[in-house]
């Protein structure tokens, strides 16, 4: 049986890049996946984290201020019907 990673795999020799402010506190580093490289983003304080493909994170470039403060109202649920018109 073959061993499928499904998690990033981080590589020792990248480095983790860390920021952070009175709110918020990432971590930053280049991992790979079996579908190719991503910039996992991870919260040490939440538990969370993101792997996002280059794509994705050339999405991110595409919104506004106003876009991106619709996922600070609401961190941990979906946008609510009506802020993405406002």
């Amino acid at each position: 049986m073959k061993d499928i990673r499904l998690e990033p795999v981080s590589d020792p020799k990248e480095p983790v890049i860390e920021l952070g402010n009175e709110f918020a506190e990432v971590h930053v580093r280049k991992v790979h996946t079996r579908n190719g490289t991503r910039l996992l983003i991870s919260s040490p304080k939440s538990g969370y984290s993101i792997a996002l493909c280059p794509l994705e994170l050339e999405a991110l470039t595409w919104q506004n201020q106003d876009s991106l403060s619709l996922l600070i109202n609401n961190p941990y649920g979906p946008i609510e019907a009506g802020q993405a018109n406002e």
